[in-house]
């Protein structure tokens, strides 16, 4: 399976700006430009885009191993904060909020750990991954 997007920029680094588009055009010309990067401007960026990508990968994941030991999770909701410094990526925190009914805690986590250490995205990330979850009763 091949999955594609397209990245188009034009001008300068800080006068320019680009669009990203994905082929299922569920992004399309979504613009981003080094104020979106680096300050405050209206678009996207790819830490953005980066986040988004490792936490619905992570939650998938999660939700697989979860299935496959026989929980059905009613809700799990990932936000993904990226850390960008000095031109790198240097850290991607996963901060899941969930609710599995007849879980046990450790069993839970054992699971979190086991979906943030195996899904394709955080092996794809050269970078330390964290996660912060929170088990609703």
């Amino acid at each position: 399976m091949i999955r594609k997007a397209t990245a188009v920029w034009n001008g300068t680094i800080k006068e320019g700006k680009g669009t990203i588009s994905t082929e299922s055009g569920v992004l399309k010309d979504a613009q981003y430009s080094f104020k979106t990067r680096f300050e405050n401007g209206i678009g996207t960026n790819p830490e953005e885009l980066i986040g988004a990508a490792h936490s619905g990968c992570f939650t998938m994941q999660l939700s697989a191993y979860l299935t496959e030991e026989d929980f059905s999770p009613e809700k799990l909701e990932t936000t993904c904060e990226i850390t960008f410094e000095d031109g790198e990526v240097t850290k991607s925190h996963l901060k899941l909020k969930a609710t599995v009914p007849n879980i046990k805690k450790d069993e839970f986590d054992n699971l979190v750990k086991k979906a943030k250490e195996n899904c394709p995205l955080s092996k794809l990330l050269k970078t330390k991954i964290t996660v912060e979850a929170t088990l609703n009763e």
